[in-house]
């Protein structure tokens, strides 16, 4: 049906979180239809972001440099240390503008469904960060889903002896994903964080 090159392409694309046969058939016609020059750029832009957007050292938030923006601003609270799942997360907290200190970015939760545990995570960095840093809250910023909760209940077990551990309060539903909340729902959870027992 679609020369090689063209189904090849399709294939790729479809690769693509949320991506489906007809999107990804619908974006591989209008890439062939764009100019060489931008099709060059895109393609450009797709090599440069995969060799140079690595992980912060600090809190493994994308970063094209070894300590992220977000660490080396030293107008931030480093008393408080939000943890999150992933840079999707940072990414739509930091659009409420309402938080003011550093992260701490895990890179998923726990899911031995998934086969996904504590080690696989960046739990054991978290725990060495507040046992040599003067931390004084861990806000949990996880998403409720089954998942985030046994996430969420591991560490605080696990930091709760040395600091104080608050968790954001949710106006999302189970399962909701923190990256397509909008910004006043977040600023809110934010505000309304309280003490884990």
């Amino acid at each position: 049906m679609y020369t090689p090159p063209l189904a090849r392409l399709i294939e790729q694309l479809q690769l693509l979180p949320g991506i489906g046969p007809k999107t990804a058939q619908r974006l591989a016609l209008h890439l062939i239809k764009r100019p060489d020059k931008e099709v060059q750029a895109l393609a450009q832009a797709l090599v440069a972001a995969k060799q140079k957007v690595g992980f912060c050292k600090i809190c493994f938030h994308l970063s094209a440099e070894p300590v992220c923006s977000i660490c080396n601003n030293q107008n931030r609270d480093r008393s408080t240390v939000c943890v999150v799942g992933d840079s999707r997360d940072v990414i739509a907290l930091e659009k409420t503008r309402e938080y003011r200190g550093l992260y701490h970015v895990l890179g998923g939760v726990i899911s031995p469904m998934d086969g996904i545990g504590p080690e696989q995570l960046n739990i054991e960095a978290l725990v060495r960060r507040v046992t040599k840093e003067s931390v004084e809250e861990i806000i949990l910023a996880i998403s409720p889903s089954v998942e985030g909760e046994t996430t969420t209940l591991y560490i605080n077990g696990l930091l709760r002896p040395f600091t104080k551990v608050t968790r954001i309060a949710f106006g999302l539903p189970m399962g909701g994903d923190l990256e397509y909340a909008d910004e006043v729902t977040l600023a809110r959870a934010l505000e309304g964080r309280r003490e884990l027992d």
